[in-house]
């Protein structure tokens, strides 16, 4: 079936703000991305995801970016973790063991609590878990490294999920859900956009916060195969 979708990147507090903006700002031109039928959200993304899935006017969530921030713990990453991310992602050959041994790492990692963590998601996101619109938000299983993906027809709740996508290795702990630990779904992909693979989209817009910088954004036609 055509439908049209939307593909939000990654990029901590900083890629919330920015694609929040660029939705906002193409929406005040008549661009519509919250329309979109079903929306794919990574780390940040999923967090403006559902913003944008639950309904919200992105005009009403840009003016709550201009408010002064709530407080609540910052994330401090420094260029050693950073440069050891990129190194295991370019020294291996199968990235599916690169991500575990990430993984095995974040599970290490000394961070705050994985209770107080889920405490900043449950106040940041609208009550009433997964939204209506179909979205789809995504991590990495910290132990094997697979990908995956959850959405309303799965057993992980709407807070926990957001929780898992945004759980950056050595900044925050991994996120139980069942018997497995979640971590950012980033590690695979920045956008994970290849998720769109065998559905048919007739049109899609992808935003990127690429490296926390605001550096690039790209909207395009998206056709991917459908069965």
């Amino acid at each position: 079936m055509d439908g049209r979708a939307l593909v939000l990147g990654g990029g901590g507090v900083t890629g919330i703000a920015w694609e929040i903006g660029v939705i906002a700002g193409l929406a005040d031109l008549g661009i519509d991305l919250a329309g979109a039928d079903v929306i794919i959200g990574t780390s940040a993304g999923s967090v403006v995801g559902v913003d944008i899935a639950s309904g919200q006017r992105p005009e009403a969530l840009y003016q709550a970016q201009l408010a002064p921030p709530d407080p609540e713990p910052a994330a401090r990453i420094g260029w050693g973790p950073i440069g050891r991310l990129l190194w295991v992602m370019n020294t291996s050959r199968d990235p599916v063991r690169a991500r575990a041994r990430i993984g095995r790492w974040a599970l290490a990692a000394r961070t705050m609590p994985e209770a107080d963590r889920r405490k900043v998601f449950q106040a940041r996101l609208p009550a009433g878990g997964w939204p209506a619109k179909m979205l789809k938000v995504t991590a990495v299983d910290a132990r094997t490294g697979e990908f995956v993906v959850f959405d309303s027809s799965g057993e992980a709740g709407l807070v926990d999920a957001v929780g898992a996508s945004c759980a950056v290795p050595g900044v925050w702990r991994p996120v139980t859900i069942g018997n497995r630990r979640f971590m950012d779904g980033g590690v695979r992909s920045i956008a994970n956009a290849d998720e769109l693979a065998g559905r048919h989209v007739s049109r899609g817009g992808m935003i990127v916060d690429q490296l926390l910088d605001a550096a690039s954004c790209g909207l395009a036609d998206v056709t991917a195969g459908g069965g």
